[in-house]
């Protein structure tokens, strides 16, 4: 797509969002993009077929990036290297990071994740769900690859593992962004890694405090 087309596409999807979003996707229609861009409906329709379109593609752009975020090539060569803890920390710090990044660019993610989008039908409420099993599958994954690798417990689902890692980074942005603080502080996203990698729990076997 020629880079005029590729730039009035995206004014398209940034006016959309902010009404999603301000207004509700049902109250949304393309009618109002059009006159809040100020050109005519066939401008549109050369893009996306439908509002829906809209919203979809704004998924498929977080998923582009979720691809870039967790590269198996990246995942596979930096494991090659049979690294210690303090390196997995960094690493899984580094895409966590990225990951919340990701969501944070794009807010109606959230908005959508926890049904605070008025309007919102099964349709589109279907397409969420294959998004979140999208996400999920690529944590699977990697996963799958901690597990090959002997980094990662054989016993534990990978499943599970990566619902709950991708569910409790979007409660915490959720949480956080309500707040008005600032999830992506160094120290927080080494606690959400610290939490997930290596638990609460204290080894009382392997304490050598002296207490």
């Amino acid at each position: 797509m020629p880079v005029k087309g590729q730039k009035r596409k995206q004014q398209i999807i940034d006016i959309a969002k902010k009404m999603f979003i301000e207004t509700g996707f049902q109250s949304t229609h393309i009618g109002q993009i059009c006159d809040m861009l100020e050109i005519a409906r066939g401008t549109v329709y050369q893009y996306f077929g439908n509002k829906r379109e809209i919203l979809y593609a704004i998924l498929e752009s977080v998923e582009e990036q979720f691809d870039d975020i967790f590269d198996v090539e990246d995942l596979e060569f930096f494991l090659s290297g049979r690294p210690g803890n303090d390196l997995i920390r960094e690493f899984v710090s580094n895409r966590v990071s990225a990951c919340v990044k990701a969501i944070l660019q794009e807010p109606i993610v959230i908005k959508l994740m926890y049904k605070e989008i008025v309007g919102i039908d099964e349709d589109v409420i279907a397409n969420i769900d294959n998004f979140m099993d999208y996400i999920t599958n690529i944590l699977v994954r990697d996963f799958q690859i901690f597990k090959e690798k002997g980094f990662y417990k054989k016993d534990l689902d990978s499943q599970i593992s990566a619902s709950m890692l991708i569910g409790g980074v979007l409660l915490l942005v959720h949480d956080y962004d309500k707040r008005g603080k600032d999830i992506l502080r160094r120290d927080i996203i080494d606690s959400i890694t610290e939490h997930f990698l290596f638990g609460v729990a204290i080894d009382k076997d392997n304490n050598n405090d002296n207490n």
